[in-house]
């Protein structure tokens, strides 16, 4: 909710048309499953419940646009400081990926961030006052029409 608000906010502030992202639907991706044959989908499921670390705190402190398709441009929270837990989290499920043979996914770039809308326009990064919560989760999320929740996996150790 808060960070659905400060969406809101800054859609006024920076003139977007682009409709908010529902609370429900904000999230991190931390990989892009769709389209995998059913074989790898089930190597990747394995993989996070191999996983097994504590809950973490992530802290994001600004907000930008990336490029993204013409006149779609996602407009995002991003920080740095904050996030590290996360990516280590994340190299942690690659790794796991890399085990079950699917080291091409885990292999890919990672930006940490929570898309607030999409707009034709974009914006410079910009500092927000800091808004984080603790992981204590992760979800594997089926995207198509709508967010379908698969799965729920406890973050322990």
């Amino acid at each position: 909710e808060r960070i659905h608000h400060l969406a809101g906010v800054l859609k006024r502030a920076h003139q977007f048309d682009g409709k908010l992202i529902a609370p429900g639907r904000l999230h991190i991706s931390l990989f892009a499953l769709s389209g995998l044959p059913e074989s790898q989908l089930c190597a990747a499921w394995e993989a996070a419940m191999d996983v097994r670390t504590q809950p973490f705190d992530v802290s994001f402190d600004r907000t930008a646009s990336f490029r993204g398709r013409l006149g779609n441009r996602p407009f995002v929270l991003i920080g740095e400081n904050g996030l590290r837990h996360l990516q280590s989290f994340r190299q942690t499920i690659g790794a796991a990926m890399t085990r079950r043979g699917l080291r091409r996914l885990a292999n890919t770039n990672f930006t940490p961030h929570v898309t607030l809308l999409y707009d034709a326009r974009g914006a410079d990064e910009y500092p927000v006052e800091p808004i984080g919560w603790t992981v204590s989760e992760f979800v594997l999320i089926r995207s198509l029409n709508g967010h379908e929740h698969l799965v729920r996996w406890p973050l322990w150790v």
